[in-house]
């Protein structure tokens, strides 16, 4: 009897069970929910003043442009644009017809496969100078050679303009000190192309050194030298070890120097308003003129998706064949 009693005492003062902690187990993955929920919608809340504003000013546009592109929109329609007729693929078809769209077309072209070579050869030439063969100033050259980028392309190009003048012009200047005659570079229809070439080339070559400049310190310094041990002049440590390690670099300074030229406006419409004879007349500006000069905003609207397209076209091309080089 004693030992049954004494068995069950302590069973007796035990008591009821104690209740489950809170916050437990099954409050877990609630709150972790809850949690995930105000995070996301903190974000959203952050980026809805960007949502907003690329709405109303990019994606509103681009769709409005998309749609114009198939109608007659013109000045008639600014106030009354639902009256605009729609006349299915007639802008495209009617661009191809157009002489001097096909020759902005080539213009533009001709602007990219000369200019950009000559911008990315340059700017890795100075980069490579400045990152291994100059030593003293080394900064004054770097912003020396930027200063074009951060100067508004709208005073370049009346510099420039001012530089090429064939009466007054520091070139001109130039020529009469060695007596001879300054050429006309913006009025002559040979000269004019390859004038904007030079200065846009000028201005690009600071963007692309930077770049390049930021890849070459990347290179470890162990497989220079040990080029140099085995070597290797400048020459072959720029063809053999420099080129082939730049190769991504490259890839984006070739990807977004063609972009940029391939949008080219302001120097045509600075210095010579796309003359002499449509010569340096580029895809930009006659959509420009078409659009604010003419009001035949359908048929710019059709010119700036034919621009998207090339520049897409050309990007990919340029991803797919210079990609392959990087691996």
């Amino acid at each position: 009897m004693s030992s049954t009693a004494d068995t069950a005492a302590p069973a007796a003062t035990q008591g009821p069970p104690a209740p489950a902690p809170r916050g437990g187990r099954g409050a877990g993955p609630a709150r972790r929910g809850g949690s995930v929920r105000t995070h996301h919608l903190a974000g959203w809340l952050f980026s809805t003043p960007f949502l907003v504003l690329f709405a109303v000013f990019m994606a509103l546009p681009i769709v409005a442009t998309l749609l114009m592109s198939f109608t007659d929109f013109g000045l008639a329609n600014v106030t009354h644009p639902f009256d605009a007729k729609f006349i299915g693929l007639d802008n495209y078809v009617n661009l191809f017809q157009d002489d001097k769209f096909l020759k902005s077309l080539f213009n533009t072209g001709y602007f990219v496969v000369v200019g950009v070579p000559v911008t990315i050869t340059a700017g890795l030439l100075v980069a490579v100078l400045l990152n291994n063969g100059i030593d003293r100033a080394r900064t004054f050259f770097r912003v020396g050679f930027y200063a074009p980028v951060v100067t508004t392309i709208v005073a370049v190009a009346v510099v420039w303009r001012f530089v090429l003048d064939p009466s007054d012009g520091l070139v001109a200047g130039l020529f009469d000190a060695v007596g001879l005659t300054s050429p006309d570079f913006l009025g002559n229809e040979h000269l004019a192309m390859p004038s904007m070439i030079a200065m846009a080339v000028w201005r690009n070559v600071g963007n692309v050194m930077v770049l390049l400049i930021a890849g070459l310190q990347a290179i470890p310094q162990e497989v220079r030298e040990a080029a140099k041990l085995d070597g290797a002049g400048a020459f072959q440590e720029l063809r053999r070890i420099t080129v082939p390690l730049l190769r991504p670099t490259l890839l984006y300074s070739t990807v977004i120097t063609t972009i940029g030229f391939l949008n080219v406006f302001e120097e045509p419409f600075v210095m010579t308003q796309g003359g002499p004879n449509n010569s340096t007349l580029t895809v930009s500006l006659d959509m420009y003129k078409e659009g604010f000069n003419f009001f035949h905003m359908g048929y710019a609207s059709a010119m700036a998706y034919v621009l998207f397209i090339v520049i897409m076209a050309i990007t990919v091309l340029q991803l797919r064949l210079l990609k392959d080089n990087t691996k």
